[in-house]
């Protein structure tokens, strides 16, 4: 049974919810937070301290959302938050535009190569040149259009030799 919170306004229950939330990471990504990644859309709190949280997908068939959505409702009920609902919002779609540059950052210091550049008709086709995460250089291939989850495309650097994933941007 989830702890009760003494009384408080509304503004301390989003800010506590809001908190809770941040910390939920991504089960394929697991440096980002859902906050980082830019799918954390919306948090409504009612005065019963139920909790309502909008999340968005980075595609519209992305398997970790059923993941996130049970990790959202674990998190939220442990912090005292009686009824959790959490609801998909297909629209407007995901971009990595919502990225943070914090999760940006971490996806560099964990060897994939963040999304480069703001989302345009011309990023949907894949970049033309990404820097390695690892050295740094901008002497990269693509290797496949796919990598590890379908957001992410496969490289490899020429210089290092070592291959990497990208994030693409959409």
């Amino acid at each position: 049974m989830p702890a009760s919170f003494p009384p408080a306004d509304s503004a301390t229950l989003l800010a506590k919810a809001l908190e809770v939330a941040t910390t939920v990471a991504d089960p394929e990504i697991p440096v980002l937070s859902i906050a980082d990644l830019g799918i954390l859309r919306d948090i409504k709190v009612a005065e019963d301290s139920s909790v309502e949280v909008s999340i968005t997908p980075t595609y519209s068939g992305c398997p970790a959302m059923n993941m996130i959505g049970l990790e959202l409702e674990l998190a939220l009920e442990k912090a005292g938050f009686s009824k959790v609902t959490v609801i998909t919002v297909l629209s407007p779609a995901w971009t990595t535009d919502w990225m943070t540059e914090d999760g940006k950052r971490k996806l560099r210091e964990y060897g994939i190569a963040p999304p480069s550049g703001r989302t345009s008709r011309g990023a949907l086709f894949g970049a033309d040149e990404v820097q390695c995460p690892r050295c740094g250089s901008k002497s990269t291939v693509r290797l496949a259009e796919f990598g590890s989850t379908s957001c992410k495309a496969l490289w490899r650097c020429e210089a290092c030799r070592e291959p990497f994933d990208y994030f693409k941007c959409h």
